[in-house]
């Protein structure tokens, strides 16, 4: 234990050189600290970090095999040591392969709710978005608050919607619950690959299926991050998720 906590402690101060972490104590107790970071530095302290972690190297290769892995981290960025967690379950293959499914998953619900913040806040004066006694107004994160105030019916039918997907998202790739891979998905599932690609966009050609799905992951990553920064921008601001670049520009 004495050996582990005095690993983290020269990981902490090696992590702390290599941001150039700088501090000017005006009292006891007091001081300020000046941080520099770069996407360089970043990327070394998710390289050492992976290089310290012992993770098997069969469930290593696997994680490098995904898609997803881009520039600007060519290798696998995992300053939280998640791999190494997946690692330390009974089956760190199929963990891993649950964990994607979960992360392709969000990233798509991620992107059609930015892409609908955008949607219905620009478009709210449409006439096809214009309700029986009027139009929902404002921030997007009041619309379905205004829905209800007008007598509609929000969260029954969503909520059905919802459980209508996943219904089958769940019977198409997930083991059965009474076998003993419950809260796994099945072998035959390939992660996110539901069957429904009504436009034919999934390519045949391996090399450029896998380009496309690490294309999907980083804009659903990029998504999930957006998604959660209009939410909080526009419970801090009470206005909606463009009103301030409006404003600027004079529209």
């Amino acid at each position: 234990m004495a050996a582990s906590v005095l690993s983290s402690a020269r990981c902490l101060s090696g992590a702390s050189n290599t941001f150039g972490l700088s501090s000017n104590n005006a009292g006891a107790g007091a001081g300020q600290t000046v941080r520099r970071y770069s996407v360089v530095q970043v990327n070394a302290i998710a390289e050492k970090t992976s290089a310290d972690t012992e993770v098997p190297q069969d469930v290593l290769e696997y994680a490098k095999s995904l898609p997803g892995i881009s520039q600007p981290f060519p290798n696998i960025f995992d300053p939280a040591a998640l791999l190494a967690r997946a690692a330390s379950s009974r089956q760190p293959i199929r963990e891993l392969r649950r964990w994607r499914e979960a992360e392709i998953t969000h990233g798509r619900v991620a992107m059609l709710a930015s892409l609908g913040f955008i949607v219905q806040e620009q478009l709210e004066d449409f006439p096809v978005f214009y309700n029986i006694d009027g139009h929902i107004t404002g921030p997007a994160i009041y619309h379905f608050q205004q829905v209800e105030a007008r007598g509609a019916v929000f969260w029954e039918p969503l909520i059905f919607v919802i459980a209508l997907c996943e219904a089958y998202r769940v019977g198409l790739g997930w083991a059965s619950p009474r076998s003993e891979d419950f809260n796994f998905l099945r072998e035959d599932y390939e992660p996110g690959n539901l069957g429904f690609d009504p436009l034919g966009l999934l390519p045949s050609d391996p090399a450029a299926k896998k380009d496309l799905q690490t294309k999907e992951l980083n804009n659903g990553r990029l998504a999930m991050i957006a998604i959660a920064a209009f939410v909080v921008q526009e419970l801090v601001s009470g206005e909606e998720v463009f009103a301030h670049t409006f404003k600027k520009l004079g529209l």
